[in-house]
């Protein structure tokens, strides 16, 4: 009997293949940005996000150095509300961060317009200024502790050689005196980190834009003032608002200069926050004081937000 051999009817299309949301997002363009994202934000909430909302958890507490506390509501922030020695922190802190930060502006747009010019040895020139910066904070610190010892220091010993002093000048033991001297130290440090961004900026204007300028017949005034700084003002924008944001929270200089002294006259938020929480063991109290600095904060980088936006208008985008 010859075999029979039934074949059924094969259907040639294979059934489609159903593509789950997940391989969708795997593939979208539109979630690269965040694939790539992840990484930093996953290290910005275990680093940044969760210490700041502890924090400000602490802030409601009585919490103790040893143990946790309890919620006690705004119970430290009234405390601070009627501690004359909080008061004087934000004024310290004010003060030390708008003088700083202006004259930091001053002298590194100043250098950094300078930088951009044809010198001899601006390679060296450019190196040389960012020495302060690169320098560690804290032997930054010593040095100016030096300088401005009240029997050693060589500012002293120099004016009074000069005559144009008869005793040496306490530094670091007046009020004023201390206020001007951490002023000084940050102002140091913080130029090269001005200078050297803005001189970034200043790369990218073209200068064909300065060409047609000058045969135009502006002045070197003119040029600045309406081709340089509309197109600097978004690097501007986001250097002052980082510049701000080193300032207002520097905490090692002063630390390392003064500890707050003399009678804490140049005490910063950051400084006495450390004080309250950690030297005295008040940590509810130093997280409240921590907690008075966020919106400060919150205005430096809305700074740099509105910094941004022009930067889209000057390149014709709109801003919706």
């Amino acid at each position: 009997m010859a075999d029979i051999i039934l074949k059924a009817p094969c259907n040639t299309a294979s059934a489609p293949h159903r593509v789950t949301a997940w391989e969708r997002l795997k593939a979208d363009r539109n979630w690269l940005g965040f694939w790539f994202m992840l990484p930093a934000g996953v290290f910005l909430i275990l680093f940044l996000a969760y210490p700041l909302g502890l924090g400000i958890w602490l802030s409601f507490t009585d919490a103790r150095l040893g143990r946790p506390g309890d919620f006690v509501g705004i119970e430290n922030y009234q405390f601070l509300w009627d501690d004359s020695t909080f008061w004087l922190t934000v004024f310290n802190t004010l003060l030390y961060t708008s003088v700083a930060s202006v004259i930091k502006f001053a002298i590194g747009l100043y250098l950094a317009l300078l930088l951009n010019e044809r010198l001899p040895f601006k390679a060296i020139i450019r190196a040389v200024v960012l020495i302060p910066f690169i320098v560690p904070t804290v032997l930054s610190a010593i040095a100016f502790w030096w300088l401005f010892d009240p029997q050693f220091s060589i500012i002293s010993w120099s004016l009074r050689k000069l005559h144009l002093i008869s005793a040496n000048i306490d530094f670091l033991g007046d009020p004023w005196n201390a206020r001007w001297s951490v002023i000084f130290a940050n102002i140091w440090r913080g130029v090269p980190f001005v200078a050297i961004t803005l001189l970034a900026g200043l790369q990218t204007v073209s200068p064909s834009l300065y060409e047609a300028a000058i045969i135009d017949g502006s002045t070197p005034w003119q040029r600045f003032r309406y081709i340089t700084y509309p197109l600097l003002t978004p690097i501007i924008a986001v250097v002052m608002t980082f510049s701000v944001l080193f300032t207002f929270t520097d905490f090692q200089l002063i630390w390392v200069m003064t500890r707050g002294g003399p009678v804490n006259a140049t005490h910063l938020m950051a400084t006495f926050s450390y004080q309250r929480a950690i030297m005295s063991g008040y940590l509810g109290e130093g997280a409240a004081i921590s907690t008075a600095m966020i919106p400060f904060l919150l205005c430096a980088i809305l700074v740099s937000w509105f910094g941004l936006q022009r930067r889209k208008w000057q390149q014709g985008e709109s801003d919706d």
